[in-house]
């Protein structure tokens, strides 16, 4: 097992199809099919699923996979930190949705202009999602919003992970023209509140303030989009939570009006043993940012 194979397993798991893979690598598709084979063989399983012309990842292929894309970041890790950064290696970035649209554009353009040939991939998700993938190394750093299960963010060493400040979100309530003369989340009418996933962090925050838990008539609508919550606020069918950065991008209806709803940190972590060039460039960059 090298990395040329694992490169070319993660290509054939991208495209599913031999054909596909081949041509994104520039490589025969016979030398592909027989690299998958050989890569099967050495491990004692089979990968793929093959039916006809089509296939599909095996229940070992899916787990292989995460393994495969992890070895081959550590590999450019390694490859970047022992040649002191000349070599632009590789930083999985997680962020937080609205961290993503608000606040991250500037600070990696500006991070591109300085580090060209570091290559960065971004990824977005709920804050408690991103703290696993940070852990378990499926990602080298994520922007989130300290879950309320940490009572205080030292409480994240006991898990492997450092944090540093990033920025301090003011949040507010996003109400509809039906709330205008709403003054605190307890006089709503509107019983729907639209939020990301579990393990959102504003959801869980969002859900405190208006007393959700204790209250049977409240209703959850999951999204994955600020503009669909705010569309949906906006048709009157629900309340949101966000933070002000996101409302400034965003054309709101006159009518929609808001309610403060407190401020919260916006931290960066990381494996308190992860210590590589591209990512002290990116801490360097974000101290430029916010001074």
């Amino acid at each position: 097992m090298d990395s040329d194979s694992l490169k070319i397993f993660c290509s054939v798991a991208s495209e599913l199809s031999i054909t596909h893979a081949a041509a994104r690598l520039g490589r025969a598709p016979s030398n592909i099919s027989t690299r998958i084979q050989q890569l099967e063989a050495n491990i004692g399983t089979e990968l793929f699923v093959r039916s006809g012309k089509r296939m599909t990842l095996s229940t070992a292929g899916e787990r292989f996979l995460d393994y495969a894309k992890r070895l081959l970041a550590l590999e450019d890790e390694a490859r970047h930190v022992v040649t002191g950064g000349r070599e632009g290696g590789a930083l999985r970035i997680g962020s937080m949705e609205s961290t993503a649209a608000s606040r991250l554009p500037a600070l990696l353009a500006a991070y591109h202009q300085q580090h060209a040939g570091t290559r960065l991939a971004l990824s977005t998700g709920v804050s408690r999602l991103l703290l696993e993938q940070v852990r378990t190394g499926r990602l080298d750093c994520a922007f989130i919003a300290l879950p309320p299960s940490f009572e205080h963010q030292d409480e994240l060493k006991e898990i492997g992970l450092c944090a540093r400040h990033a920025w301090t979100e003011s949040l507010r309530l996003l109400l509809p023209a039906s709330e205008a003369q709403a003054t605190s989340g307890a006089a709503l009418h509107t019983r729907s509140l639209a939020a990301f996933p579990q393990g959102c962090t504003y959801r869980t925050l969002a859900e405190r303030q208006l007393d959700i838990a204790g209250q049977t008539d409240w209703t959850i609508q999951e999204m994955t989009s600020y503009h669909t919550m705010i569309a949906c606020v906006a048709a009157g069918a629900c309340v949101a939570l966000l933070p002000e950065s996101v409302l400034a991008l965003a054309r709101l209806p006159a009518t929609l009006v808001t309610l403060p709803a407190g401020d919260i940190d916006t931290l960066l972590v990381w494996r308190c043993d992860y210590a590589v060039p591209a990512f002290q460039n990116l801490l360097d960059q974000l101290d430029r940012q916010v001074a």
